[in-house]
């Protein structure tokens, strides 16, 4: 009889136990028991939030691929997009380097068992403020992480985001995107068919590193002197490499049925899930499984997430073949099972049974209709009263301060670290709007990029997911792409908590309605619950990760100020909006405030018209307005080249609102465009026509920031000035 502490201590409740004993009819065996839990837990299992995610659309603007492991968009007949983002929060708060490190070579992983050639990374950071020695460790850690790997794997780091928030102390979150390219002919599922075809295992050879990742590490939250390094994976870039190489070129073979990376929960996902979803059976001999350490139990085998393994079905009398291909590359390749008409996996070690279960168990993990209920606070939070907010009038000293936040300095300590030339795709370089990476073999580009607003979500979940969405088009729209498509990750604390799951919940209703609105699929994604810590838990955190195509790669855009004397035009409007601001928090310390307003209308009409101005050659630079409001946009258009500063003069700024919201308040749908005196009138015209928003605030040129009301001087700073303050604060508060 198995006890009630054996099983809850790998994560089973006592009902999901009651139902393992339904489908066996009988007590499970230490092995089976493991591989439930696994199978089972949040993170694999998505037990929680496998009912709500079924309303994100699977259909948009572009014709879709999805897949087990990934999904992406076709950008012609002979050219796929695959693109997927992923969590490994819980594993580099135990062990930032590792954590991180691991999060990268997993999610590649996921890219090229689909076929594809990985070439591009993104992430998306959150960390406890950076002014606490112990989060700065974090930091470090992480950062040093994805750059081991990244680097040394030889996929550019190309962009990303990075914030700091009292909520993310306890528990950092490093969400990772990876792209891929491949021939839409060519992509390959994670699916087992065919009786009689064999499953070899390829890769590093296993050990006890990550036992239990995803059922003990990513499905509960951290508690006091809680010690889980055990739990963390270990990495090796170089290994992975090999593996892209060997498993690309073993793919072009054809005689590969379907493939799957060992990621969370190892062999027994793998197995499970291509199984499950070939509706055939499986028969496993464990011995055969290529070992690091000498006398592991099974249950072990089955449960460790040793990185850079992977699982392919093959078809029967070409094993050799695919072996010698592995193995040339310096790697394992091992037969390790056939499949089987049986529709159950069958596992043996040295010739005894140790587990046998139906392999559609597995992959239908019970699920909970979780209860949601709205948080009383937020009518409080949500309640602002500008009028007790008093005007500080040194309005230079506060764009200082902003463009200092650690929330909008300049990130280039971070990203200088990332080989993000590698490949020789990258277009435009990180620190802009978005990333943007030509195709080669083609006259396109893709842009991509990471969004979310954290604060925005929890005070309004809805919008702020919404925004989340809307921000991330914003960006590529920038740069000159037509937005296709969504991954996502979505962070949240523990799904038993009404409140965290009402916020699951609005974020899930915000991110579907946005993305319909603008004809996008959500091609893969990824949900991490659990993010909390005897602190507290985060702030719902559901990031965006969206790729556009830039049809005639010469027309990519960046979002600084290029020339002298041209015009600067503003697309949108100005409200009297500063609840949930950079400006509120890092000027007055207080969060507070409804998160901005959004009309999806107004968004669209302001992208259109800067996609449709940019592709008729129009437009110069292109910046949306976000944290920091106008000013620190602005701010950035001047100082991001710090080869070339181009200053400006901003006299048409006629809105009635209050000067600080004016400034610094972060209305959405609002873009800076810079263009010749010539294209004006023609960039007028394509608003009109779209319903957009359009005022011509200034022109470029001189040495300062120069913002004017009326006849009012509202701000005027030196580009020296900003450009220090904004350059080099990341740094020295790390230092």
């Amino acid at each position: 009889m198995i006890k009630p502490h054996i099983y809850k201590s790998l994560g089973l409740a006592t009902p999901q136990y009651k139902k393992i004993l339904e489908i066996l009819k009988r007590e499970p065996t230490p092995t089976e028991l493991a591989i439930f839990s696994v199978e089972w837990s949040e993170h694999c299992g998505y037990c929680s939030s496998k009912k709500l995610l079924k309303l994100l659309p699977k259909k948009g603007k572009a014709k879709t691929l999805i897949g087990e492991d990934a999904g992406g968009v076709v950008i012609d007949k002979n050219l796929a997009i695959v693109f997927k983002m992923e969590s490994h929060n819980h594993p580099s708060q135990v062990e930032p380097h590792q954590g991180a490190a691991t999060g990268v070579g997993g999610i590649i992983r996921d890219i090229f068992t689909c076929g594809a050639r990985p070439i591009a990374l993104l992430d998306s950071l959150r960390f406890g403020p950076i002014n606490k020695a112990y989060n700065r460790y974090i930091f470090k850690g992480v950062v040093d992480g994805i750059q081991f790997y990244g680097n040394c794997v030889g996929v550019p780091t190309v962009g990303g985001e990075i914030y700091f928030e009292k909520c993310y102390s306890g528990n950092c979150l490093v969400n990772v995107m990876c792209i891929g390219v491949v021939d839409p002919e060519k992509v390959v599922r994670a699916k087992a068919e065919g009786v009689g075809n064999s499953l070899i295992y390829a890769g590093a050879s296993t050990g006890r590193d990550g036992i239990g990742g995803c059922s003990v590490l990513a499905s509960c939250e951290f508690k006091e002197k809680d010690e889980k390094r055990p739990t963390v994976q270990i990495g090796d870039p170089f290994m992975e490499k090999c593996l892209i190489e060997a498993t690309l070129e073993a793919l072009e073979t054809g005689d590969i049925v379907g493939i799957k990376d060992m990621g969370a929960a190892g062999l027994t996902c793998s197995i499970s899930e291509m199984v499950a979803t070939g509706d055939v059976g499986a028969q496993i001999e464990l011995e055969r499984v290529p070992l690091r350490q000498k006398n592991l139990e099974p249950w072990e085998i089955m449960m460790s997430e040793s990185q850079e393994r992977m699982l392919m079905c093959v078809k029967e009398g070409k094993e050799k073949k695919i072996k010698k291909i592995f193995q040339k590359w310096g790697l394992n390749a091992e037969v390790i099972g056939k499949i089987t008409n049986t529709k159950f996996i069958d596992i043996k070690y040295k010739n005894q049974t140790v587990a046998k279960i139906p392999a559609k168990s597995l992959v239908n993990a019970p699920l909970y209709n979780r209860k949601a209920e709205k948080p009383k606070y937020l009518k409080i939070l949500r309640s602002l009263n500008l009028k007790k907010i008093s005007k500080i009038k040194n309005y230079n000293k506060i764009l200082l301060t902003l463009l200092g936040s650690e929330n909008i300095c300049s990130k280039k300590w971070v990203y200088e670290q990332y080989d993000h030339m590698v490949q020789t795709n990258t277009v435009i370089l990180p620190g802009s709007d978005a990333a943007v990476l030509k195709l080669k073999g083609t006259n396109k580009a893709i842009a991509a990029t990471t969004d979310c607003n954290s604060r925005y979500c929890f005070v309004n979940p809805y919008r702020g997911a919404q925004i989340a969405v809307a921000e991330a088009a914003r960006n590529l729209v920038c740069s000159g792409a037509e937005p296709l498509a969504v991954t996502d990750c979505l962070n949240f604390g523990n799904p038993n908590n009404p409140t965290v799951f009402w916020e699951f919940k609005n974020c899930i209703k915000g991110i579907a309605s946005a993305c319909k609105y603008f004809n996008l699929a959500v091609v893969s994604g990824n949900v991490s619950f659990y993010n909390e810590s005897p602190k507290g838990r985060v702030y719902p955190t559901p990031i965006i990760g969206m790729i556009g195509v830039i049809y005639d790669v010469g027309k990519a855009t960046s979002h600084y100020f290029k020339k002298e004397d041209d015009v600067i035009i503003l697309l949108g409007v100005c409200k009297n909006e500063l609840g949930a601001s950079e400006y509120l928090s890092k000027i007055y310390k207080v969060f507070s405030g409804d998160a901005p307003s959004l009309d999806l209308a107004l968004e669209k009409a302001v992208q259109k018209t800067t996609l449709e101005s940019i592709s008729r050659s129009l437009v110069s630079s292109a910046h949306d307005c976000s944290e920091g409001g106008l000013a620190v946009a602005l701010a950035e258009c001047c100082i991001f080249d710090k080869e070339n500063m181009i200053g400006a003069i901003i006299y048409g700024l006629d809105f009635n609102i209050r000067e600080d919201a004016l400034l610094f308040g972060e209305t959405q749908s609002r873009i800076i465009i810079s263009c010749p005196k010539n294209s004006v009138e023609h960039i007028r015209k394509i608003a009109q026509k779209n319903n957009a928003p359009f005022k011509v605030i200034g022109k470029t040129g001189g040495k300062n920031l120069i913002i004017y009301k009326k006849n009012k001087v509202l701000l005027d700073v030196s580009l020296e000035k900003l450009h220090n303050r904004w350059y080099n604060s990341l740094e020295e508060k790390i230092i």
